[in-house]
């Protein structure tokens, strides 16, 4: 990425990174980040790691991420990014479906034969563990088993080229299957310079990034388009409500970019006193209501830019404007860098002010999904426009207005889950006949999940029951909040099951029942 290496090379000196932590907080320089950076690399190419070999990286936000993933792209490798919190069923999925050649993992991963090491060991992918050695002042690679890059010889350290894919992330979809979406140097660097556009980022600015750094949110927004500029970024291991202001303010952080459900969250905790300058507040992944945006800017006296993003943009395509532009609570924005229309059914744009699907253009785009055809014919127009998925409008000043979701899935606080991916978890239960997964409003998350299930003839199963099976398999957030039981799925006059039906179907129920007691 040309675009960090000058930053990098621009102010050595300079802060890159701060790991919050007791008694003192590490505090890392871009000398530092490139010279660590640059050794990784190395070590990464003395095991065989090289052109388009797939790291998956199974760690927290850490420096060791940051620094692993960094590597790994430098080396014409492809970083994978992976939920630590996954269970073992996920991560084999995940490991299998790119075939990762290295997944790495914290310290003491090994020796406890953690849920990702056994996926890893089960596809004979290479094992290291992968922590901020004390002693040794370095990022450390510990390899554990070399699995399928054993006997290969050591590879020349290489230079990453625009085209090359840098980073691969799995999309929940609406098919069984998620979709692998490749995003380019190129399509990064893209999403790192509109982001720097959109905010005005500069070497004067740091960010507290609490957003998971295996998501494009974090990934893009607080960490790649911060060092682009030569910003700064603090990170701890994860979000806390209770330390975050502290952290904001003792290491002078002036901006943070989160989903709407870390701001409801903030804004229930008391603001610090006196306030810190706080130059914007930015919200994605998941509609903010105008509600919590009034209320965070009046709490913390500070602009909320609302955007919009997705993993197959690299993350942002439209965002709300600093001041003194107008922002527009409700609203998402205006195009960032890429171009936005509003299709009908057909592709044909249509007028302006009505509703049809949200698509856009741009140079951080990916250029289709890997090894699916089905998917790419369905996703691009013929003039290339990528079709999101969601329905919107643009108003009277151009503003991107997203009326509803296209697609059926699940956005749990930003968290995009595929309710096929729960139908079939839900099925595998001996008790279980059919299962449909859908969306229920919450007040915290947005969506919470939630399921209707027919149980076999003469089963018996409750919704605890049907929870603690589900959280042995799969993520916590994915397990249901509410499970709905039902003799007959409710279907079409023509027998499909639609989701939208069950939901209001399963929703009327429980509320008819409630009010009978």
């Amino acid at each position: 990425m040309a675009t960090l290496q000058s930053a990098i090379n621009g102010a050595p000196s300079a802060t890159a990174v701060i790991v919050p932590s007791k008694p003192k907080a590490l505090t890392i320089t871009y000398e530092a980040l490139v010279a660590e950076c640059s050794s990784f690399q190395r070590k990464l190419a003395a095991i065989g790691i090289t052109h388009a070999s797939p790291v998956s990286i199974a760690t927290v936000n850490s420096y060791e991420f940051i620094v692993s993933f960094l590597a790994a792209s430098w080396q014409r490798g492809i970083a994978a990014p992976l939920n630590p919190a996954y269970k073992q069923d996920e991560f084999e999925f995940y490991i299998d479906d790119i075939k990762s050649a290295l997944v790495l993992v914290p310290r003491g991963a090994y020796a406890a034969n953690a849920a990702s090491v056994k996926a890893a060991r089960k596809f004979n992918a290479a094992i290291a563990e992968c922590y901020w050695d004390d002693v040794k002042n370095e990022v450390a690679l510990d390899v554990k088993d070399l699995g399928q890059l054993k006997g290969k010889s050591k590879q020349p350290v290489l230079t990453p080229q625009p085209d090359d894919i840098a980073l691969v992330l799995h999309t929940s979809g609406t098919t069984s299957r998620p979709k692998v979406v490749p995003l380019t140097h190129r399509n990064l660097t893209r999403t790192m310079k509109n982001i720097q556009a959109t905010y005005q980022l500069t070497a004067k600015d740091r960010t507290m990034l609490v957003m998971p750094l295996f998501h494009v949110h974090g990934l893009l927004c607080a960490l790649l388009a911060p060092l682009a500029c030569g910003g700064s970024m603090v990170v701890p291991t994860k979000f806390s409500a209770t330390e975050f202001w502290s952290d904001f303010v003792a290491h002078e952080a002036n901006w943070y970019t989160a989903v709407p459900t870390i701001h409801q969250i903030l804004l229930k905790h008391p603001a610090p006193s006196p306030l810190p300058a706080i130059r914007f507040i930015r919200s994605c992944s998941s509609p903010l209501s105008p509600t919590v945006f009034h209320q965070l800017e009046e709490k913390f006296k500070a602009p909320v830019l609302e955007a919009y993003a997705m993993t197959e943009a690299a993350h942002q395509m439209t965002s709300n404007p600093l001041p003194p532009a107008k922002r527009k609570p409700g609203t998402v924005g205006l195009g960032q860098g890429v171009l936005v229309k509003i299709l009908n059914d057909a592709g044909d744009e249509v007028p302006q002010g009505t509703e049809g699907e949200i698509s856009i253009q741009g140079e951080n785009v990916t250029k289709g999904y890997m090894n699916n055809d089905k998917a790419n014919a369905e996703a691009f127009t013929k003039s290339g426009y990528f079709r999101t998925g969601d329905q919107g409008k643009l108003d009277e000043d151009g503003y991107v207005v997203i009326t509803g979701r296209i697609k059926e899935l699940i956005n749990k606080g930003g968290e995009k889950i595929s309710p096929i991916e729960l139908d079939n978890v839900f099925t595998r239960h001996e008790a279980v006949s059919e299962a449909v997964s859908f969306a229920v409003p919450d007040e915290l998350y947005g969506q919470e999940v939630a399921v209707a299930i027919v149980l076999k003839p003469g089963a018996r199963l409750s919704a605890d029951e049907l929870r603690g099976w589900t959280a042995e398999r799969i993520a916590k957030f994915k397990v249901p909040k509410q499970v709905y039981f039902t003799e007959v799925m409710p279907k079409t006059a023509t027998g499909k099951i639609q989701r939208r039906i069950v939901a209001e179907t399963m929703i009327k129920q429980a509320q008819q029942a409630k009010a009978k007691l």
